[in-house]
């Protein structure tokens, strides 16, 4: 998918959800469990019930490998579903990969090529070597970690480097890597304020920003300091959504959390 569908799809949805499905299956509706293939049947479910209110699906693939060779089956079957009925949806793989040359490619093969997601989480720390691999496919996205949302986010990412963040300077020194038309970046949303900084570096690139909802990150404020010209935001929200009922009526309810935000980034798209 080119970044200009994306925007596309953006425009006529009025929307610019990312719904993260991580799926637990201590935390699914018990009637579920009954069926051959629970974790493919939640997703399916939620999918059917909120394709048209979001732009991206992001399943965290931990969620997936935890279960062994059958997470990774209703992974694929994940995918395919959404790729055969949905194919305007933006999909990411919520892997954060990041090895030697030669190991990138491999991970760059098995999400581009045979699970044929649009893009990738990938890890920045070791370097240009590591993600170059990921950012030679054509038409799909390397999402790069910038600044995360979580605690330890601080260990690292805002400690000074001469003088600058590190999440300054790994942003910065991304944009000389080859293909780097294709990165988009990681930036939580708890972290609201460093949005300013980081559009004078980037201002075009699209951001992946998990955090709004569950984790206390706002909509507004993200909306506010991040938002670039063609949007470039993708709003992620897992949790508050996928889990907003543990009954029969989960995707019902999944819907009317998935409105709520739709409706709300459609104002938001509205008044500019």
């Amino acid at each position: 998918m080119t970044t200009q569908q994306l925007i596309e799809q953006i425009q006529q949805k009025k929307s610019f959800l990312c719904i993260g499905l991580d799926v637990d299956l201590t935390k699914i509706p018990t009637h579920l469990l009954e069926l051959e293939d629970p974790i493919f049947e939640f997703n399916k479910a939620i999918i059917d019930a909120t394709h048209d209110l979001c732009v991206s699906y992001k399943p965290n693939v931990a969620f997936y490998e935890a279960y062994g060779i059958k997470g990774w089956q209703s992974l694929q079957k994940t995918i395919n579903y959404i790729n055969l009925y949905y194919p305007e949806i933006f999909t990411i793989a919520d892997a954060k990969r990041g090895d030697i040359g030669n190991t990138s490619s491999m991970y760059a093969k098995a999400f581009f090529e045979d699970l044929n997601f649009n893009s990738v989480t990938v890890a920045p720390y070791m370097g240009k070597d590591s993600v170059e691999p990921f950012l030679a496919f054509e038409n799909k996205h390397t999402i790069l970690l910038a600044l995360t949302s979580n605690e330890g986010a601080f260990d690292f990412q805002t400690k000074n480097v001469e003088g600058k963040e590190l999440y300054k300077v790994v942003i910065e020194t991304s944009k000389s890597w080859r293909n780097a038309e294709n990165l988009m970046y990681v930036v939580g949303a708890t972290k609201a304020e460093y949005f300013t900084e980081i559009r004078k570096i980037i201002p075009d690139s699209f951001l992946l920003v998990p955090g709004v909802g569950a984790q206390g990150g706002s909509l507004q404020e993200v909306c506010k300091y991040g938002m670039s010209e063609t949007v470039g935001l993708l709003i992620n929200s897992s949790r508050g959504i996928i889990y907003a009922s543990y009954g029969v009526d989960f995707a019902e309810k999944a819907r009317e959390e998935a409105l709520k935000m739709q409706v709300e980034m459609q104002s938001i798209l509205n008044n500019l």
